[in-house]
Order: C-alpha cells, then structure tokens, then sequence
C-alpha cells in the first residue's frame, strides 16, 4: 500500500540509496513529483540523473533490466537483498574483489552451465544440516590440501570408480570390521607411505 502513495521516482530513489540500482530510467525533461521530495531526497534524484545520462546504452539496458528484477521481486527478497548488499559493503576491499570477480565469472558462464549449478546449490541447500556441515568441512580439507594431495585424492577417486560394485563392497566390509586402533595404524601407515609426519 506505501508503494502505491509514493510518487515512481520515490521508489527510484529509495533504490538507488540502497545501492541496489545505478539508475533506473532516463529522463530529460524536468522530474515529475521533485517537489514532493525532501532536499536530501532532490539531491539524489538529481545526481543520478546525470549519472543517467552519462551511461553508454548497454549500461542503461543493464540498469533498467536490474530496474525491472528488483520490482519483481517479492518484499522478502528484497529484504534479503538489502541484507545482502549491506553485508557486502561492511566487506574488506580484498574481499569485494573476490566476490566481484566471482560474480562476473557466473556472468561469463552459459546459461547452461547457470542452471546446472544453481540445482547444485538448491540441492545443497535442502540437505540436513549437518550434511551441509560435512561437506563444507570436507571441502575445507580439499582447500587446504597441495597440490600433489589433491592429485593422490583424485588418483584414488579414479580407482575407485573403477571399481566394481562388488570390489568396492569388499573393502567397504574389510574397513567396517577392523577396530578403532587397525583403523588408525592404517592411516598412519599411508601417511608415512606418503611422507607425511
């Protein structure tokens, strides 16, 4: 119902304060309903206006795609977004890079590609919680791994699927039935097989 009383360039400008949009539309005659705004509120109208009119075309597409996303977006979206983006801007600058560049990096991907990872990530997030735990602590381990682990991991994934179901239910069997202490004698035995302390 608010959003039915302020004037379109209210609304504007509420997103442009929140850093959500860069502009939103082109005008060059005089803004209607300016007069309604407060001084602050002017100002800013004002100022992205030129900013407006300095975009190239492509970047005035972009802002008025962004424009129409933002309102399609339900109330609780736009909540998250407006936390999102608040928690982006209390970020280092080393880190807003980071995240910058992994945005454009999804940008330059194929729609295909696109989809195929947001079902990943859908999946992910349907998983128990302490699925998601696991698998971020395993990925954790992944990271933090060299080069020439990283590579001993995938030679062993490789075998492993070259396993045959049988095989593979075999040496699930011989693990299961060893004790806590074989369990532990083995690993150590691998690790100084690899030459690791």
């Amino acid at each position: 119902m608010m959003s039915r009383l302020l004037p379109p360039l209210l609304l504007l400008i509420a997103f442009l304060a929140l850093g959500v949009l860069d502009v939103a539309s082109a005008q060059t005659a005089p803004i209607q309903g300016l007069e309604k705004l407060t001084p602050e509120e002017r100002a800013i109208a004002e100022r992205n206006l030129e900013r407006w009119q300095k975009l190239t075309p492509e970047e005035r597409a972009h802002a008025l795609e962004n424009y129409r996303r933002w309102k399609s977006m339900t109330p609780e979206e736009r909540e998250a977004a407006r936390r999102n983006y608040k928690r982006f801007r209390q970020l280092s600058p080393e880190q807003k890079a980071r995240i910058l560049q992994d945005f454009q990096r999804w940008n330059e991907l194929p729609e295909e590609r696109r989809q195929e990872l947001q079902k990943s990530y859908d999946r992910f997030q349907r998983l128990p919680p302490e699925r998601r735990e696991r698998i971020q602590q395993r990925f954790g381990q992944w990271e933090s791994m060299s080069p020439e682990e990283r590579e001993r991991v995938l030679r062993n994934q490789e075998r492993w699927r070259q396993m045959s179901p049988e095989e593979r239910e075999r040496l699930r069997e011989r693990w299961r039935q060893m004790s806590p202490e074989e369990r532990e004698r083995l690993r150590e035995q691998r690790q100084q097989r690899r030459g690791q302390p």
